[in-house]
């Protein structure tokens, strides 16, 4: 049932990649954005696909969806001044039909269309949902160079994208982040604010986000 909206952010400044286009980078046969928008073409539930960026990179994500063959693509925006206000750009234009909304890292390309199937069907049952996998390290909570706390492993997780919410409870919740002046880095946060559940769907550890040079190198291989 392609009931779905998703909101791809591709907005941020790239600071960490030494100011490279992160999205627009070449990987396998196309660029990061490219695989992103693949892996929502391919899965059933999504009804469009909604891209938050800056202008200058619209004609290229254009091209970039109709040579890897994107039909979902409806709208590209341009995007705020932080994640959430580009996130809000996304929600201004999404179909009126939706009842789901998906925000993804668009420098998340090898996202799989199986886990995204299975995080918006949680998301059915609970109201909201994200891809996430355990933590394997020992994490430590440190204060001014000295450990004060050793979180309980097992509780903890690594949150990735796809986040999806029912469209209702993601408008009530952005209204309330508006009302209170508050912005979040996370879309979860947004709906855990207003006292929403949200559920954490197992994806797996290939789902990185590329961050870094050396990420790209390894999507490369993981691809």
């Amino acid at each position: 049932m392609a009931d779905t909206s998703v909101i791809v952010v591709c907005a941020g400044n790239a600071t960490r990649m030494g100011g490279i286009n992160k999205i627009l980078m070449p990987l396998g046969k196309s660029n990061v954005v490219g695989y992103s928008m693949l892996a929502f073409e391919q899965c059933e539930d999504i009804a469009e696909i909604i891209i938050v960026t800056k202008p200058e990179n619209f004609a290229s994500i254009r091209q970039t969806a109709k040579t890897m063959g994107i039909t979902k693509l409806s709208q590209i925006v341009e995007g705020g001044d932080t994640r959430q206000q580009s996130v809000m750009q996304g929600l201004r234009v999404i179909s009126k039909e939706t009842q789901y909304v998906a925000i993804h890292d668009g420098a998340r390309p090898l996202v799989k269309p199986e886990h995204i199937a299975k995080v918006i069907k949680d998301a059915r049952v609970f109201g909201g949902a994200t891809l996430g996998v355990p933590v394997k390290d020992t994490i430590k909570i440190v204060d001014d160079g000295l450990i004060t706390d050793t979180p309980h492993r097992p509780s903890l997780y690594i949150t990735q994208t796809p986040q999806v919410f029912r469209k209702r409870l993601y408008f009530e919740a952005v209204d309330f982040a508006m009302e209170h002046s508050l912005d979040f880095t996370d879309d979860c946060q947004l709906v855990e604010a207003i006292g929403g559940k949200v559920y954490m769907t197992i994806g797996d550890y290939s789902n990185i986000k590329i961050t870094t040079p050396e990420d790209r190198e390894i999507a490369e291989v993981l691809l």
